[in-house]
């Protein structure tokens, strides 16, 4: 059960280590392109197809017509990776239960976006997490879990893809625990959990008055999306990539200054460079492109 590019890599190394998968769980195909005139699937149902393997796409996870199509392939285990939240007659169905990989070392950074949140709050570790689904999200069973270094040059996308081929081994190996009964399951501490909400365009915003740390930790995690952002003459300014300029703390926070065609900010104890920007409207282009192509007006970022 699964839909982005992340979830493929799992699906693939239990197809090729020979588990017999009997269906693929994933969402409806959406409007996309040019005008929104052709359907897109998605990277698990297209990995599927490839391999000839039965694909499901239900609108309603409760709906009887679904329930009864995914009982009838009479799954031993069903295994999650980057999916939705299931209902118990779903994940309660198959005999040995559902399994799920999760971006974190939980019960660490519970929630949606475990690998943007990570990277937003300074984390230099982070991991993987198998475990068995119940009620409350997140909170199941852990059978495997493995831990990821987070670079200084990392942002989400590409701590994203690194995690996404370590996942598909530990997904690999927790399957062949559980399929072996050697699988120990060992409970969560509740009193070492911490949250990863969904990621929303507001948390993006730049206050400029935080530390250089803070803020390029905010830009590296919500890169390469949906990115942060800063007001620029009254127009949404995304910003992909900072680095640390200087300790200047002379200047007003958000002060823009230019230094050898370089794109400085100053921050709470610093000042940082803005490497990659888009303004609204336009594409994505490097700080030195976007100073040749734009008359800043105002050089208050806000």
């Amino acid at each position: 059960m699964g839909t982005p590019e992340f979830a493929v890599p799992a699906l693939e190394i239990l197809a090729d280590a020979g588990y017999p998968i009997v269906g693929v769980i994933t969402s409806p195909d959406k409007p996309g392109g040019r005008g929104l005139r052709q359907l897109m699937i998605s990277p698990v149902k297209s990995f599927a197809q490839s391999r000839g393997i039965k694909v499901l796409q239900p609108l309603n996870l409760k709906s009887p017509k679904f329930l009864k199509e995914l009982e009838e392939l009479n799954a031993d285990l069903q295994v999650v990776v980057a999916f939705r939240m299931l209902p118990e007659a779903v994940w309660n169905m198959p005999r040995l239960g559902t399994m799920n990989l999760h971006g974190s070392l939980l019960p660490a950074y519970r929630g949606a976006a475990p690998i943007q949140w990570a990277i937003i709050r300074g984390e230099k570790t982070t991991g993987l997490t198998t475990f068995m689904l119940q009620h409350e999200i997140d909170e199941g069973r852990i059978l495997k879990q493995l831990e990821i270094q987070i670079l200084e040059h990392d942002d989400a996308g590409s701590l994203h893809d690194r995690m996404m081929y370590a996942g598909s081994g530990l997904v690999l190996g927790s399957v062949d625990l559980i399929q072996s009964c050697k699988a120990n399951f060992v409970s969560q501490d509740e009193q070492m959990a911490s949250f990863a909400p969904k990621i929303h365009h507001e948390d993006g915003h730049i206050h400029w008055e935080k530390t250089y740390t803070e803020i390029n930790n905010l830009v590296r995690g919500m890169a390469p999306y949906p990115g942060a952002w800063t007001l620029l003459d009254g127009l949404e300014l995304k910003i992909y990539r900072t680095s640390v300029f200087s300790q200047k703390t002379d200047r007003p926070h958000g002060l823009l200054v230019f230094a050898s065609k370089k794109l400085i900010v100053q921050c709470k104890d610093g000042e940082l460079e803005i490497l990659e920007v888009q303004l609204a409207g336009k594409k994505k282009m490097s700080a030195k492109d976007f100073i040749n192509g734009y008359k800043i007006r105002n050089l208050n970022l806000t």
